[in-house]
Formats: structure tokens, C-alpha cells, sequence
């Protein structure tokens, strides 16, 4: 569904910003989000939010601004002020999560005239966002979207489209117009300011995106369309999580950083092992990856599992997890499909345990 537009009287615009979302409070994502931003949530040992950020900076996109509500303090403390990441970040606060298009609006100041990417902070896709960014640096649309086929498009902001064109954006439908979703990833320029000026709240009190796309729209603005099939998802459960660390760590080279010491181990498949960390008399089955200054004796670790840095894993068995940095797991005979925060302690959980534990919890088999 690419090339939709004819590509006459085309912008010059070299330079663009990024604008990604990173106030919501994640309610799908308790326990988690008790004590830490959404954002924040590691898949494959690496916070949610830095892929966007990477992908940005990837597409040459180094002014960002970064949308933050009550945790903002949090995040900015966990991404600093960009160098890290090849940029300069500007943090700009949310009163209240108002809608997407309420965050574009108070963004404008940082915004300005150029043309921006709009990126939301808990979002996934794989392949990176160069294509679109370049597709949308040489065309003349006020905006433009990336669609996917979704198997429930119910959930989503779905595309309607007439003759290869988007007609407009509808917003989680009780009967879809089509099985495609419009993902976390958009493109402006300042026209899309105007219409937000003029935009109501919808029924939920928000200021919704899809509406500011249908304004567009209507005042006969072009929308580009691009239709991938890369992989995506948002991060907005537990399950969505688990899959997305699944698809994350079959994508990663095993590796073995200097200091890492394996003793009477055993290791089947990528497997990447941080600086530090000792792993002695364990079988490793990846894809997998432990963080960094990690400790597991005795342990059967993998397939599909990320252990965050500082843990210590004692005869414990796990697949299909992933666990928090600081965590201290010890005598579980198989747990697996789980989530285990920060700082957790978790010891004789039963083999077949599937646990769900916010930062600080404590989880000790009855004596």
C-alpha cells in the first residue's frame, strides 16, 4: 500500500524532531507500574522506551522531545539527557494524560514549524522506522500512518480505506471497517496543530489522535499510508511482554562479554551473558540473555528468558520470564510464562509456578 501519493511539489524539509509518549500510567502492566514507568519495563534486559529512541536517532531524528506525567522524574533520571543515545533529549511534562493529541499540542513550543515524528513510548516494531521517515521527508502529506493486519482490530484505531487511500481513522470500532490497525508511529507537519485548535474531547475526555487525522482529512490534507508487516505490538500487558521478549531475544546474537564466567556449564543456542556475571553448573537453552554482575548455580534457564542485572538464581528452573534486576530466586522447580519485578525475593515456589510479581515483593513456600 505504499506510493499511494504522487510525489509533486514535495517539501525539502531535511530536518524533522521526535516526539515520543511517555506519560501514561500503564494500569494494564500492575503490578509493574506501581513503583516504575510503564516505559521503564525491560523486554530483553532493555527498557521499552529506549527502542523507540533508538530508532529515531537511527533514522537521524536527535532533537527529540519526550512526553512525561507523574513518573517523569523517573525517566529522566533513567535516560539522562540523550548523549547516551546519540541525542538531546527535552522533557516536557503532562499535567494530566489529556490524549495523544493534547501532548502534540502542548509540545509545540518544542515542536516549532518542522516536521516531526510521533512515536509512542510503549510501543514495539521491529525493522525501524528509516523507510517511513524518508518516504515522508520526500512527499508532500500533511501526515502520514503505518497500518498492520491485526487479527482483532476491535482493540485498535483501524484504518477505512477507499481506493488505496486512508478515508479515515476509527477508533477501537465495534465493527471494524477493515483488519488494519493503525499503529504507534505517525508523521506531521504544522498543519496538524491547527486542527488540533479546533478539536472537542471525545466521549473518554481525551483529545484523540485519530480524530486530529480524520481533520486533516477532511480539509483535504493527504495522509500517506504504509503498510507493514514487521512485527509490532504494544506493550500494554503482561502477555504482550512476554511475547515481545520472545520476539526480541530471537533476534539477538548470543555473546559472551569480557569478565562473564561460566563453570561447568552447558550452553545450547544464542545466548548473551553481561560483563560479570558468573553462571556455575547451569544448562543454558537460549534464545536468552543474563544481565550484567548476574550469579545462577545450578540452574536450568531458557528458552525465551531475560534475568536482569544484580540477580542470583539458585537451583531454580525458568522459561518464558523475565526478571528484574536485584532479584533473588532460589529452590523453584519450574516456573515459567512470569513476570518478576525489581528487588523481588522468591524462594520453594512449586514446579509449574506462573508468577506475577510487582517490585519489592516477597513469595516464600509455607513451612
Amino acid at each position: 500500500m505504499r506510493g499511494v501519493l504522487k510525489e509533486t511539489a514535495a517539501y525539502n524539509h531535511d530536518s524533522m524532531r521526535g516526539l515520543v509518549l511517555a506519560g501514561g500510567k500503564g494500569s494494564r502492566l500492575r503490578p509493574f507500574t506501581y513503583s516504575g514507568a510503564k516505559q521503564l519495563v525491560p523486554i530483553a534486559n532493555t527498557p521499552v522506551l529506549h527502542f523507540p529512541v533508538r530508532q529515531l536517532v537511527e533514522a537521524g531524528i536527535t532533537e527529540i522531545g519526550i512526553i512525561v506525567g507523574d513518573t517523569g522524574q523517573q525517566i529522566r533520571e533513567a535516560m539522562g539527557d540523550g548523549p547516551g543515545f546519540g541525542a538531546r533529549f527535552t522533557f516536557i511534562p503532562q499535567p494530566e494524560p489529556l490524549g495523544i493529541a493534547h501532548a502534540v499540542a502542548i509540545a509545540r513550543p518544542f515542536l516549532g514549524e518542522e516536521p516531526f515524528i510521533l512515536y509512542l513510548g510503549d510501543n514495539v516494531l521491529s525493522g525501524g522506522i528509516v523507510g517511513f521517515v524518508e518516504r515522508f521527508r520526500g512527499s508532500n502529506a500533511a501526515a502520514a500512518v503505518i497500518l498492520r493486519q491485526v487479527a482483532d482490530p476491535r482493540a485498535f484505531g483501524v484504518a477505512e480505506m477507499e481506493g488505496g487511500r486512508l478515508a479515515r481513522v476509527v477508533e477501537k470500532p465495534s465493527i471494524p471497517p477493515s483488519d488494519l490497525a493503525v499503529i504507534g508511529v505517525y508523521a506531521f507537519r504544522g498543519a496538524v496543530f491547527d486542527v488540533i485548535d479546533r478539536q472537542s474531547p471525545s466521549p473518554r475526555g481525551e483529545l484523540e489522535i485519530a480524530d486530529s487525522i480524520n481533520g486533516l482529512l477532511a480539509a483535504g490534507r493527504p495522509v500517506d499510508v504504509s503498510l507493514t508487516g514487521e512485527y509490532w505490538i504494544d506493550t500494554g500487558k503482561m502477555e504482550d511482554m512476554l511475547h515481545a521478549n520472545q520476539v526480541i531475544l530471537d533476534s539477538m546474537p548470543g555473546q559472551i562479554e569480557c569478565g562473564a564466567r561460566l563453570v561447568d556449564s552447558e550452553v545450547e543456542g544464542a545466548v548473551s551473558i553481561g560483563a560479570g556475571a558468573e553462571v556455575d553448573g547451569c544448562r543454558l537453552v537460549g534464545p536468552l540473555v543474563i544481565g550484567a554482575g548476574a550469579r545462577l548455580r545450578g540452574c536450568r534457564i531458557g528458552p525465551y528468558v531475560a534475568i536482569g542485572a544484580r540477580c542470583e538464581l539458585t537451583e531454580v528452573a525458568i522459561r518464558n520470564s523475565i526478571v528484574m534486576e536485584d532479584s533473588i530466586i532460589a529452590a523453584c522447580p519450574e516456573i515459567a510464562d512470569s513476570m518478576i519485578g525489581r528487588n523481588v525475593r522468591v524462594a520453594g515456589a512449586p514446579a509449574g509456578a506462573r508468577l506475577t510479581l510487582g517490585d519489592h515483593s516477597r513469595v516464600e513456600a509455607a513451612e
